[in-house]
């Protein structure tokens, strides 16, 4: 191979490598985490109820690359009070943990990760909505995760009307504040960012 030739390969080997090293969860707002806090019982409003356009999903990645997944099943609610949202919930069947590899799914749901046989859901409970702008809401919530709850605080878009509410997130946790600890191969160790995207729809019940 000419000089010149390996002079070109290799800057475009290098920026290859730094790109497949790129942690994504960079790109997202850090969930606020603290301990569990106490959920203010709402009286009156109107319950709606998730519909089959809602998804729940994940980013995780490792210094190698990184893997897309979500869960299949999960129900819940939002109630919202003269047009604003006030409470929240919702109950995610953790076997219904997906993937964009399936040995990666069955990985997942093993002890080193969700422990599904052991934990077989997962919960999260809104414990406040507060109002940014018209769209902008900052929420937080108790997410029960691997058995262990912490209140969760991030940027959320909810668009209310009578018929419908659509509730949008993308935020990142620390899957060790969780007690999911694995690190991987010592050669491709996973980072414990995990990014989280919620895209949720509920109608009047």
């Amino acid at each position: 191979m000419k000089l010149t030739n390996t002079l070109l390969i290799l800057p475009s080997l290098s920026l290859l490598v730094l790109t497949s090293c790129k942690n994504p969860a960079d790109e997202t707002v850090d969930a606020k985490v603290g301990e569990a806090a106490e959920v203010s019982a709402v009286e009156g409003g109107s319950v709606y109820e998730f519909t089959d356009n809602s998804s729940i999903s994940f980013v995780g990645s490792k210094v190698t690359g990184s893997h897309e997944g979500g869960f299949k099943t999960f129900d819940g609610n939002f109630i919202l009070k003269e047009g604003e949202p006030v409470a929240g919930e919702f109950t995610i069947d953790m076997n219904s943990t997906w993937s964009d590899a399936d040995k990666l799914t069955e990985h997942l749901k093993a002890p080193d990760f969700f422990d599904v046989a052991t934990f077989p859901e997962s919960d999260f409970e809104v414990t406040s909505f507060e109002k940014k702008s018209d769209s902008s809401y900052e929420v937080s919530g108790n997410l029960t995760l691997h058995g262990v709850t912490k209140n969760i605080t991030f940027p959320t878009t909810v668009d209310a009307s009578d018929e419908l509410i659509k509730v949008s997130a993308e935020f990142d946790i620390n899957r060790n504040d969780f007690g999911i600890n694995y690190a991987g191969k010592k050669d491709d160790l996973i980072r414990k960012e995990v990014i989280i995207k919620f895209d949720l729809e509920a109608k009047p019940a």
